[in-house]
C-alpha cells in the first residue's frame, strides 16, 4: 500500500458491489496488522458485520447515522479519533460513509464540505480512508462532488485518479449565505455582560419553540461559545438569531471577523490545550453546523431537532 494519505471514493450500485469493494479492504488490513475501522450507516453496518463474520469483532464498527449525525463531528471524533489512537501503526485503514440516501438538502452541503476537508486534515498521515457512494440512490450531483473531493475513485473494480479533484474549490462552492428569515428573534451581544441575558432569552424561546430542557441547556452552551468567540477572537459584537424551521430549531451567530481556517472546530484538542475548544464543543452538541465565510464577516448556523410541538 502507498505511503502517506490515501483518500478514495468507492462507487457501488448493489450490496454485492459494496461488500466486494470493502470486505477485502478490511480483511487485508487485519491480516497486515493494521488498525481497521468502519463508520457507515445502517443497514450497511449490519451488512458489513454479517459479511465479516468472526472478524467483525476485530474491526472498530460505528453507526455513522449516530456518530456522524452532524458531519462536523466526523473528522475530530470518528476519523481522527480512531487514527490518533494508533499513531504508531504503519498504516490505519478506515471506511467512512457520511453521505447516504436520506441526508436532507440542508445537510448535504456540510457533508460534501466534510469530505473535502478530510484531505487537509490528514495530509501526510499514513492513513487510508475509503468512502462508499451509492450510485443508484444518490443524486448525480453527489457523485460528481465525490470526484472533486477524492483524489482516487474506484468503480466496477477499476481504480484510477480523479479527473476533477479540487477539494478547495468544492469547499468554496458550498460556502452558502446563511441569512436568518424575516421574523427571526435576534439578540445582540456587544460585551461579555450581555451574555447572561442572551442565554436566558434564547432558553426561553427555545423551550417555547419545542426544544426539551436538556437540549436547551446544550443550546445555552452553544450560544455562550459562539458569542464568546465573536467577542474574544473576532473582536466584534455577535448578532444571534433564533427561529423554528419545521422540526428544527435554528440558531445563527454572525460577527465581523474572518474565519480563515477551514478546519476550525475539526481538530481534536491536544493535551493541555487551554483554548480553541469552543467550535469543537459546538460541533459536539449540535445536530448540524454550517459556516459561511465572507470577507466582511462570518456566520455560524447550528440546528437542533425539536423534542415536541411548540407551546
Amino acid at each position: 500500500m502507498s505511503t502517506g494519505f490515501v483518500h478514495e471514493a468507492l462507487f457501488y450500485g448493489s450490496p454485492e458491489e459494496y461488500l466486494d469493494g470493502l470486505v477485502p479492504f478490511l480483511t487485508q488490513g487485519l491480516a497486515a496488522g493494521d488498525p481497521v475501522a468502519a463508520a457507515v450507516p445502517e443497514p450497511n453496518l449490519s451488512l458489513l458485520r454479517e459479511a465479516l463474520g468472526d472478524d467483525a469483532s476485530r474491526v472498530h464498527l460505528l453507526d455513522m447515522g449516530v456518530a456522524g449525525r452532524n458531519p462536523g463531528r466526523v473528522i475530530p471524533q470518528v476519523l481522527r479519533g480512531f487514527a490518533d489512537r494508533h499513531r504508531d501503526a504503519a498504516r490505519v485503514r478506515i471506511i467512512g460513509e457520511p453521505i447516504w440516501d436520506g441526508r436532507s438538502a440542508v445537510e448535504y452541503p456540510a457533508c460534501a464540505q466534510h469530505e473535502a476537508l478530510i484531505n487537509p486534515a490528514f495530509a501526510g498521515r499514513d492513513v487510508t480512508i475509503v468512502c462508499p457512494y451509492d450510485t443508484k440512490a444518490l443524486d448525480p450531483v453527489a457523485i460528481a462532488d465525490a470526484h472533486m473531493t477524492h483524489p482516487l475513485v474506484t468503480e466496477r473494480g477499476v481504480r484510477r485518479g480523479s479527473d476533477t479533484y479540487a477539494w478547495d474549490d468544492l469547499v468554496a462552492r458550498y460556502n452558502d449565505e446563511l441569512k436568518p428569515p424575516a421574523g427571526a428573534v435576534t439578540f445582540r451581544v456587544q460585551v461579555p455582560d450581555h451574555l447572561s441575558v442572551a442565554r436566558r432569552s434564547v432558553a426561553a424561546y427555545a423551550l417555547e419553540f419545542g426544544l426539551g430542557e436538556a437540549r436547551t441547556e446544550d443550546l445555552k452552551l452553544i450560544v455562550t461559545e459562539l458569542a464568546t468567540n465573536s467577542l474574544l477572537h473576532a473582536g466584534t459584537p455577535c448578532e444571534l438569531s433564533l427561529w423554528r424551521e419545521g422540526a428544527e430549531l435554528v440558531c445563527s451567530a454572525t460577527d465581523g471577523g474572518r474565519l480563515t481556517d477551514p478546519l476550525a472546530g475539526r481538530r481534536p484538542p491536544v493535551r493541555d490545550q487551554l483554548s480553541g475548544r469552543g467550535l469543537l464543543l459546538v460541533n459536539d452538541l449540535a445536530d448540524l453546523v454550517r459556516t459561511h465565510r465572507a470577507p466582511h464577516g462570518t456566520t455560524i448556523q447550528v440546528r437542533m431537532r425539536l423534542d415536541r410541538k411548540p407551546l
